[in-house]
């Protein structure tokens, strides 16, 4: 059963390969008979993946350890949810994973009638590069990364899940990062087909026949790293949901360039310009998406989750690279055909500097998870950035960001103020917010800023419901939602992170101890023993003005096949205030527990703008284009 799995990845490779270099002869001969094959080898290409998948799935959910991969990731004790969801723990799996989703997105496009809005030659390039993805995840999956791998004789049981996996998270936050990876393939291929084609100017626009695309990928990615947070939050016990570790940024450079080109694609939507910025934008969004990858599974910097060194780092590698000399090589080589951006007093220009700023945070980001690999060009050991410096770099760009979002919309796109009086308004909304905040004994600036600027997110957006036509537009929601979802998040780290306060304490049974305004009486302390697992439990009893609180019951386990090694489960109570959050460090001979409290300001308003920020932008999927190849331009220009 298993050779036939593999056989369906082989099978996979084949196609892909024959897809791309019969749309390359075509290209040659400047003929386009053979494009009704070329359009159909997808199906192959998906099924193949998809009988794979299947396959690995029934292994994973019959216990089936005669597979490498199942006995590496599962065992008996593990629930049948977290079972099936081991299909993406593991780097086989995961690879199987993402190359599922980018081939049925493939299949999804290539099903459109939109396509047939395209010319030939369009078409055809844009399968050269589909099919040239697909041929590098078949080849690492069949070569380096193969799930499929079997051992004589099988195990009793397997190693089990890592622990710190077995969380919700784990169910929806990687197949969201891949949702978001593979949907960003799309549109950067056609992107790239469009220009190398020479048919951008009479094929429909590649950002509209695949916007659906671009925004569900945009929305998944988010939709994961918002949930990333929370399960580091969570899962981890340490009372953080961002620590800048490599995995973590590994998943937000692409976020990063992506957001860039959302905003660049405005510009050329509406005003016909930066057109071979988006392309290469958008390409290297799917390119650095593979980065993250290389980042997870080449081993190349250290990480607690990542997957080690694995051998996909040399293949990985040499296709980042490739993937940028295309990218460049085509933008560059293309013709200039925009109008010079008006100034930077314009709605265009602060949209380039939105741009640029969210690009400058991808490469310091890229540069500084990379600085133990560059360090050593100079020095015999590796040196670290800490989380310090991506806060003092990072942070106060983020809030200059939020802050010109908070401007832009009452700029005109040839410059000057489109409407005066609101933008007073706005502008003495935050100028109260950062009184009343500072007031109330908020006073470091970037956090004082990103707040204040987040009100003005919020006003501006009320202001503008004013406008009867606006309210009707889809068109409006979408980023209005996106928008308001990003300020409740900057309003939520501006306060949860600099203004966390953090103790540890060393208690006793009946103990009661402060931390802050608040009391913690420890009720009770239990260990024994579950299926799988040792642990330790506490329940600790919060109370503040004396008024009772709730009572929280972290707990610290140890699982069998992971040896001497602790996991915290922690415990929280909820609040759209201050949350009170606490995990249990350990237990001492004389039944002493250590424990650690956070109180963490507006922590939950940063979830509930992820989960608007994630939800808000499907608003604006159903807007359509009337077809032409001039469309959004003209009426951009008289908007």
């Amino acid at each position: 059963m298993y050779i036939f799995a593999y056989a369906m990845q082989l099978l996979a490779l084949l196609c892909a390969l024959g897809g791309a270099g019969m749309a390359l002869i075509q290209l040659w001969q400047g003929r386009a008979n053979w494009l009704h094959l070329i359009e159909k080898a997808h199906w192959l290409v998906s099924g193949a993946l998809l009988l794979a998948s299947a396959l690995l799935l029934h292994a994973l959910f019959w216990q089936d350890y005669s597979l490498v991969y199942v006995a590496s990731y599962t065992d008996k004790y593990l629930p049948i949810f977290y079972r099936l969801t081991a299909f993406w723990a593991g780097q086989p799996g995961s690879m199987l994973f993402w190359a599922l989703t980018v081939a049925l997105g493939g299949s999804i496009f290539g099903c459109l009638k939109l396509r047939k809005q395209l010319s030939a030659a369009t078409r055809l390039w844009y399968w050269v590069f589909f099919y040239a993805i697909m041929a590098f995840f078949a080849l690492v999956l069949t070569c380096w990364s193969d799930p499929f791998v079997m051992q004589r004789p099988a195990p009793v049981d397997g190693n089990g899940l890592n622990p710190l996996l077995q969380n919700p998270g784990m169910i929806f936050h990687p197949p969201l990062l891949f949702l978001g990876y593979g949907g960003f393939t799309v549109p950067s291929c056609l992107a790239l087909a469009q220009l190398l084609s020479g048919q951008d100017g009479h094929d429909a626009a590649w950002f509209r026949l695949t916007r659906p695309f671009i925004i569900l990928a945009w929305a998944f990615l988010t939709a994961g790293i918002v949930l990333g947070a929370w399960w580091a939050y969570m899962e981890l016990g340490w009372g953080g949901y961002w620590a800048w570790d490599p995995v973590e940024n590994a998943s937000l450079i692409p976020w990063l360039i992506g957001s860039a080109a959302l905003h660049t694609l405005v510009i050329e939507d509406r005003r016909g310009k930066l057109g071979r910025v988006n392309v290469a934008m958008m390409s290297l969004t799917t390119v650095s998406a593979f980065f993250a990858t290389y980042l997870v599974r080449s081993g190349v910097v250290q990480s607690v989750h990542a997957f080690g060194d694995g051998s996909v780092g040399t293949p990985l590698t040499i296709f980042i690279l490739a993937g940028l000399v295309v990218t460049f090589w085509v933008a560059c080589a293309a013709p200039n055909k925009g109008e010079p951006l008006a100034g930077l007093d314009s709605r265009e220009g602060f949209l380039t500097l939105v741009a640029w700023i969210l690009l400058a945070l991808a490469v310091i980001i890229l540069i500084a998870t990379m600085w133990p690999v560059i360090s050593k060009i100079w020095g015999a050991e590796a040196q670290g950035l800490d989380a310090n410096f991506y806060n003092r770099v990072c942070l106060p760009l983020a809030a200059v960001l939020v802050l010109m979002l908070a401007v832009c919309p009452w700029l005109g796109w040839e410059g000057k103020l489109r409407q005066a009086r609101p933008f007073i308004m706005v502008l003495a909304a935050m100028l109260g917010a950062a009184g009343v905040i500072a007031f109330m004994g908020y006073t470091k600036v970037v956090p004082l800023v990103a707040a204040a600027a987040s009100v003005g997110i919020m006003v501006g957006i009320v202001l503008l419901l004013g406008n009867k036509a606006l309210r009707g537009s889809l068109a409006f929601w979408g980023p209005a939602g996106a928008h308001l979802g990003l300020a409740l998040m900057a309003l939520g780290i501006a306060f949860s992170g600099p203004y966390t306060l953090e103790q540890e304490l060393y208690m006793g049974k009946g103990d009661t101890k402060t931390v802050g305004a608040y009391s913690v009486t420890l009720l009770d302390i239990a260990d024994g023993q579950r299926p799988g697992y040792d642990f330790i439990a506490s329940r600790l009893e919060i109370r503040k003005d004396g008024e009772l609180l709730g009572v929280l019951a972290p707990e610290r386990r140890m699982y069998e096949k992971f040896g001497t090694m602790q996991f915290s489960e922690v415990d929280v109570i909820p609040s759209l205030g201050n949350e009170v959050y606490a995990s249990l460090l350990g237990m001492d001979e004389d039944m002493q527990v250590y424990v650690q409290i956070s109180i963490e300001p507006l922590v939950n308003w940063l979830w509930i703008g992820g989960t608007i920020i994630c939800l808000a932008p499907l608003l604006g999927l159903r807007r359509r284009y009337a077809a032409g190849k001039k469309q959004g331009v003209s009426a951009g220009k008289a908007a």
